[in-house]
């Protein structure tokens, strides 16, 4: 998103001497024109050529050279005594506004549309650095400017810097053409050491001899806790009196130092803006805007992508261990090794090429269609609107923007993600490959048994031998302790081979051996049997052999319950023996006995000690026997479902696979970002915090994605990597060093995302979360398309994908209501004071989902309104999070303002006008934008050339456009 732009340094004498010479290049090139054309390109070159001239002039001038750097400034410079103005560690260092009076025009009749340009030299250096500007105020000599000047904390600017403020007179907008009226330089030591904390300050001329007016700089102290002492500055704000008052708190869940790490191991590169509105009862509003890049834009997708590696690695390896199969299996399984091998290296080549990036902390929208970067979300974001009010405390507003997670550079020509996975499936179920079809579901079944062995089978192996180390030590507690964690996992390990895949999967790969090799299981008699007599003796292995492929009525299909039960009856002889030997020790009195004789207590307790590892270990033997022959057969019958899975449609398959790990990664990567921050803002919310481990988060997804050509593959990517978020749990642990970025852990079936928390914060937690419990989120989608091409969609195309994901994401918008007032208490929460309130926005949400009307924004209203009210995170997408996005972003922000903050309802279109305008970033070239700077096709200058009203209002007219749009497309292509 491009709603606010770097601070730039800018060489404005040399670029203005080169377009003066390309000028006169130009009128020389155009002496063979036509009378008529020469004219009016002469009058408008010749209007640019004045303009550039006094440009340059201001900036030459000599005295205010002078009036900036001192002589005895500059031999001081390589050892600069500079002052800090810090204040809080997380906040602004600087803010102030700007107002005007008494300016002078230029005729005497003439009304001035104004603006003030700030820019600061430092006490380092000699050059000028443009910084910002106000919006244009129109129609008036008095101008009060609704935008301010903010620096972020990690701006260098001292007591010593200076500012420089330069007031213009905007004569055509369309042309960019102005006047210069004055300008005058402070101080930041001034401003801030002043005593009303307020500077007012002459504007003369460039020559600094005529005087053209005063203009006022206020300081603003948002963010800080004013102990009973309130600054009050009456301003006329056409014609109202409003106190301009600048005592802030800063906001409960953002206070400490102890949050600095975290926030800075996530966000990088600030950007911010600063506004002052009037509200209705005529105080002022003070907003920061506040626009930050993320780290994880990068640190996610090359976290996943080694997990990845990691496990494509281990199921080419499950698939070379399967064993000796038919020649037509075996054929099968090397051209699947072949393929995934491939496929590996794929991923290990762009794991690389991501570890050597450099630069920008973002993937900018010219790079959306790069191999590399693929995996990477576009212009991921966080866009924060902090609002002060006289009256109410302070608030946060995030939004998370970023482009709609899709596979760019794979393309869009045969659909997105729902579109291929729907129709490989059905070709997979209806044609005849020479393999076996297991569904969707039964193959995520057996990826699921494979991680539980995975997982568990070392876990009882580690609890087993605690179990034995403890019976060596005669530890009676430690005994039980060690028993209970081996029963606990030891169950769920037998509980998860009672499937009926596993059975039917054993079978399929009894017949797909060229031979029938079945062991039998080497299993202890008293393990069967039962537990009576402890020296009984293994059974023999019985091996059968045939020199052809069994038929399915000679496979015993019970021997597989017979193998995985014997785990269980194993454990219960395990617990029996432990039962006995505590029994024993309670009731013995032997040692109590000798209690004089200490030679005989030590022979005693040494014989009772090795007496109880003697009993337990062939035990514990049998048990790990057991549990490996369940693993051996278990883990070869699901790498074998996993064989027809891969090889039914290579290499389709494959590329699906890649295409949604793609855009999976692109939505991890935003949520990521989203959950962090979101807890870090209500670390102090004991309601939300209860709601994160009772339910779990909502997290509202507003697309704007047009159904529309390319957008519609878009749409369609974009909706199946939300939906695969739904795997996604969170665990919060305390951070043991400094490195506060998140881990990834887990699968492609289900990922755990690891955030760490300094020791402090950590404190804070319910014991719940602190002791590791996972938490969930539910993600829904809402998309409505209000560009151009939406409106060609509704009149000519399809629309139902929009409405089916709607409805879709409705469903799961109201089961986590559900399971919220369930769950939770009404009074948890700050924004639910009644229940009907929120039920009287979901039958809205779903009426408007159902009335299918053209370019229905209500829907994304309503949905982002239950979203803030549930405590849910905010995500605003389009194909590239900058157009739509910020014009989306913006409205919500003044809407906010207005439901919220009172904001007077007359300055509703300029506070609009402000948050959305690039006149408040200065005069920028489009290499000074690291997101336009970019080689881009076509791009207009402007970021937000969709007026909201033309698309909602006036789609007739765009409608007429278009068809003759489209009539010039085609003469021009025929």
């Amino acid at each position: 998103m491009q709603t606010l732009i770097r601070p730039h340094t800018v060489g404005k004498s040399f670029r203005a001497e080169t377009q003066i010479f390309t000028v006169k290049l130009h009128l020389k090139q155009t002496v063979n024109c036509g009378l008529w054309h020469l004219e009016k390109q002469t009058q408008n070159k010749t209007q640019q050529f004045q303009r550039l001239i006094m440009e340059i002039k201001e900036e030459r001038t000599s005295d205010e050279a002078q009036h900036f750097l001192s002589a005895s400034q500059a031999d001081n410079l390589r050892e600069p005594p500079f002052t800090s103005i810090q204040r809080i560690a997380h906040e602004s260092k600087l803010e102030f506004v700007l107002a005007c009076k008494d300016l002078v025009a230029t005729a005497r009749d003439r009304k001035l549309n104004t603006f003030v340009q700030i820019s600061i030299v430092h006490p380092a250096e000699q050059t000028l650095t443009r910084y910002s500007s106000t919006e244009i105020v129109e129609g008036t000599r008095d101008p009060l400017f609704l935008t301010g000047v903010t620096f972020p904390p990690e701006y260098p600017i001292y007591e010593e810097t200076k500012i420089k403020l330069t007031v213009y007179d905007v004569k055509d907008k369309s042309q960019d053409t102005r006047n210069f009226l004055g300008l005058t330089t402070f101080k930041v030591g001034d401003l801030v050491k002043s005593k009303e904390q307020q500077l007012t300050l002459t504007l003369r001329t460039s020559d600094g001899g005529k005087t053209v007016g005063t203009i006022d700089v206020s300081f603003v102290k948002m963010g800080e806790i004013e102990e009973g002492e309130v600054d009050h500055i009456t301003t006329d704000v056409q014609g109202q009196k409003c106190a301009l008052v600048c005592e802030c708190t800063a906001p409960e869940g953002i206070s400490g130092k102890d949050s600095l790490p975290l926030l800075n191991a996530v966000l990088k590169n600030p950007i911010c803006k600063l506004y002052r509105f009037p509200t209705s009862d005529n105080k002022w509003l003070h907003i920061r805007e506040q626009m930050s890049e993320s780290t994880l834009s990068f640190h996610v997708p090359k976290e996943l992508i080694n997990l990845n590696i990691k496990e494509d690695m281990r199921r080419n390896q499950d698939l070379k261990e399967l064993g000796e199969l038919a020649p037509h299996w075996d054929n099968m399984r090397k051209n699947v090794i072949a393929h995934c091998e491939q496929m590996l290296n794929m991923y290990q080549d762009t794991l690389a090429d991501l570890g050597k990036h450099t630069g920008s902390s973002f993937k900018s929208s010219c790079s959306k269609g790069e191999k590399t970067l693929e995996f990477v979300p576009i212009n991921l974001h966080l866009q924060r609107m902090h609002v002060h009010s006289p009256r109410l405390k302070d608030s946060l507003y995030d939004v998370i923007t970023v482009g709609a997670p899709a596979a760019h550079y794979q393309g869009f020509k045969n659909g997105g993600l729902r579109k291929l996975l729907s129709k490989f499936e059905a070709e997979r179920r209806n044609t005849g490959y020479q393999c076996i079809y297991y569904s969707p579901e039964n193959t995520a079944k057996a990826k699921e048994v494979l991680s539980n062995i995975n997982h568990l089978q070392p876990l009882i192996s580690s609890h087993a031998d605690q179990l034995l180390n403890s019976a060596s030590q005669h530890s009676p507690d430690s005994l039980k302790n060690s028993l209970k964690m081996l029963s606990e996992k030891t169950e769920l390990f037998v509980h998860a081979f009672k499937d009926q895949l596993v059975r039917s999967a054993l079978l399929a790969l009894y017949t797909a051996r060229p031979g029938c090799v079945l062991k039998k299981p080497t299993v202890p008699r008293n393990s069967v049997e039962g537990c009576g007599d402890q020296q009984g003796q293994d059974h023999p292995s019985q091996i059968k052999r045939q020199n052809s492929i069994p038929h399915h009525s000679e496979y015993d299909e019970e021997e597989w319950d017979r193998v995985w039960t014997n785990v269980g009856k194993s454990l219960n002889c395990i617990i029996a023996m432990v039962d006995r030997l505590l029994e024993k020790d309670n009731s013995s009195s032997g040692i109590k006995e000798s209690e004089n004789d200490p030679s005989s207590a030590d022979r005693m307790v040494s014989h009772t000690s090795g007496d109880w590892y003697e009993q337990l270990y062939p035990l514990i033997i049998t048990l790990k026997d057991c549990m490996g022959e369940v693993v051996t057969r278990a883990k070869q019958s699901m790498t074998f479902v996993l064989l027809q899975e891969l090889a039914c449609g290579l290499p389709q398959r494959l590329m699906l696979t890649l295409r949604r790990d793609i855009v999976f990664s692109q939505a991890l990567a935003g949520l990521v970002c989203g959950f962090i921050i979101k807890l870090h803002t209500s670390l102090r919310d004991q309601g939300f915090l209860q709601q994160l481990h009772t339910v779990g988060l909502i997290v509202q997804y507003e697309g704007l994605l047009s159904t529309y050509s390319e957008e519609i593959g878009m749409l369609e990517d974009m909706a199946v990597g939300i939906s695969d978020l739904q795997k996604v749990t969170f665990k919060i642990i305390e951070a043991k060093s400094n490195d506060f970025l998140p881990v990834i852990t887990g699968r492609r079936e289900h990922y755990v995302i690891e955030v760490k928390l300094p020791a402090k914060m950590f404190e804070l937690l319910p014991q719940e979360i602190k002791e590791g419990k996972q938490l969930h989120v539910y993600p829904v989608l809402f998309n409505v398309g209000i560009n151009e091409q939406q409106t060609l969609a509704e009149r000519f195309g399809d629309t139902t994908l929009q409405e089916s994901v709607n409805q879709e994401n409705f469903e799961l918008l109201k089961e986590y209501y559900k399971l919220f007032t369930e769950k939770m208490p009404p009074d948890c929460l700050p924004h639910f004071q009644e229940q009907n309130d929120l039920k009287g926005l979901l039958e809205n949400l779903h009426q408007n989902i159902q009335a299918k009307k053209r370019k229905n924004v209500e829907i994304m209203w309503v949905a982002a309104t239950i979203c803030r009210k549930l405590n849910g995170i905010r995500f605003t997408c389009c194909k590239s999070a900058k157009d739509r996005t910020s014009m989306s972003v913006t409205l919500e922000q003044c809407s906010i303002l207005r439901d919220e903050h009172q904001l007077h309802k007359d300055f509703f279109i300029r506070a609009l006008d402000c948050m959305r305008s690039r006149q408040t970033q200065g005069a920028l070239n489009e290499s000074d934008d690291p997101e336009t700077g970019c080689l881009t096709d076509n791009k207009p200058t402007s970021r937000h050339f969709y007026p909201v009203a033309l698309l909602l209002v006036s789609s007739h007219l765009l409608v007429v456009w278009l068809i003759l749009s489209l009539a010039l497309l085609l003469a021009k292509y025929q």
